[in-house]
């Protein structure tokens, strides 16, 4: 039997800690979608989220900036009409602005993931915990990164929610020392 950081018995809460989180991740689109997941997760669960993921790949053109950058009113208004996503319309309105940033982002750097990596040096920033107690909720990383991201625009990018974004993007591995992905994102 395996030792993960939390029990559960959820089987998309197994499978995303068992195979995603933590895992350094280089994929622009991969990186847009936790972005855009871990605005809306604010104020809730992930687990919350997680159920919704499927929901809000359909909702949200399987996170492609291009497209939802180009959003307006009709399309913001017929999401805040999904009940299969969060209809909060600042997340969404954010989303969109977001978007528009994250491709900025894309012409200045080349791709998203050269210029976010840059607040880790380019590597993931290995903890060594041994309960969740001990787990940060911010860092100084994801607090330089919360204040680089808002200068450029970006929405509902404040430290707590830059810590979980770069949690799921294992640009840090806060996998408990007990539990067999920790040397895996090592």
């Amino acid at each position: 039997m395996k030792t993960r950081c939390w029990s559960t018995d959820d089987e998309l809460m197994i499978a995303y800690h068992d195979n995603e989180w933590g895992t350094p991740l280089h994929d622009d689109r991969k990186l847009f979608e936790f972005l855009l997941l871990d605005n809306a997760q604010a104020g809730l669960s992930w687990q919350t989220i997680l159920n919704k993921r499927e929901n809000y790949r359909k909702a949200f053109d399987n996170f492609d900036p291009e497209k939802i950058a180009r959003y307006g009113k009709t399309k913001i208004e017929s999401l805040l009409n999904n009940p299969g996503i969060v209809r909060n319309r600042l997340k969404v309105q954010h989303a969109v602005t977001n978007a528009n940033c994250f491709i900025e982002v894309q012409k200045e750097f080349g791709t998203f993931d050269k210029y976010i990596w840059q607040f880790v040096n380019g590597k993931t920033i290995n903890n060594q915990l041994k309960s969740f107690k001990d787990m940060p909720a911010t860092s100084p990383e994801s607090d330089a990164m919360s204040k680089a991201l808002k200068k450029r625009g970006f929405k509902f990018v404040g430290s707590t929610i830059c810590y979980a974004f770069m949690q799921s993007a294992g640009m840090v591995n806060d996998h408990l020392i007990t539990c067999f992905r920790h040397k895996q994102c090592n």
